[in-house]
């Protein structure tokens, strides 16, 4: 059964993320510019103001956290303090989703604030800085997860109405986009994703109420519903990576229409998810 595990009201909570180190989950609120890491086993909260609009972050190597932000990605080191690794600032764009490979490599989607179709990129930041455009012509990147072994990465654009698949090459770069699953007849749209251990994809269906899971070949095969119509991303959490996690946003909704909008839930016992990759630099 679906609980509340953080009972907040985030404009547009997203990628969630759990940092095994630490022991915590991570999530954004990309609207009101913070990061929250929130300790189920204490239920100790904090917050870190990133200044800027934040599409992500995510745990480093020797702690801290990689951040997705409105002008490029950043970093903060184990003792809070800031640098940029690429600044990037387009006007009128923002940082969006964005996960690690299994390499140490950080995937990082940029999207415009109109959504204008076309207007957004996914690229391949290195943990030295340097970044590779790998989609020019996104328009809202959302999720990116990766197969068990590593030789699948899944991708959605939410303007698409798909969740994408692309091979794995050596380097760690991808190759041959093709749609593992059209969700075009689904309610909402996909955004934030992640992968299980039996290498199901987790998507949420912002505008959908419901988390779906589709097997590796794209079948549908499970259906959480939510009690929130805008959930946006989801991640395996707990000391045994078994619990779901999923962000919600309440932005656009009337004050009290829903009132589980804008917290994050748990779904115990869901399943088992991977561990995440921390990023190199």
């Amino acid at each position: 059964m679906i609980e509340i595990a953080v009972a907040a009201h985030a404009e547009l909570g997203e990628a969630p993320v759990w940092d095994p180190v630490a022991r915590r989950l991570v999530w954004v609120d990309v609207l009101t510019s913070r990061v929250h890491l929130f300790d189920p086993a204490t239920g100790r909260q904090a917050v870190l103001d990133t200044g800027q609009h934040v599409g992500a972050a995510r745990p480093r190597e020797g702690g801290g956290l990689v951040v997705n932000l409105r002008d490029g990605v950043g970093l903060y080191d184990a003792s809070g303090g800031f640098s940029w690794l690429v600044e990037d600032p387009v006007p009128g764009r923002r940082g969006s989703g964005a996960a690690v490979a299994p390499d140490g490599t950080l995937w990082a989607g940029t999207a415009r604030y109109d959504e204008e179709k076309g207007g957004g990129t996914l690229a391949r930041v290195a943990p030295d800085g340097t970044a590779e455009t790998v989609v020019p012509d996104a328009t809202v990147s959302g999720g990116i997860g990766w197969s068990p072994d590593g030789a699948l990465m899944y991708w959605t654009d939410t303007a698409t109405h798909r969740i994408d698949v692309f091979t794995v090459t050596e380097d760690g770069r991808v190759r041959d986009r093709r749609p593992l699953v059209d969700t075009a007849e689904f309610t909402g749209s996909p955004d934030g994703m992640t992968v299980d251990a039996d290498g199901c994809v987790w998507a949420a269906f912002r505008n959908g109420g419901a988390v779906h899971r589709f097997t590796p070949e794209g079948a549908l095969d499970l259906t959480v519903e939510v009690p929130a119509s805008r959930p946006t991303a989801c991640a395996f959490g707990g000391p045994d990576l078994t619990d779901l996690y999923i962000t919600t946003a309440s932005t656009g909704l009337p004050p009290g229409a829903e009132p589980a909008a804008g917290s994050v839930l748990v779904l115990p016992g869901a399943g088992v998810g991977l561990p995440a990759t921390p990023f190199g630099g």
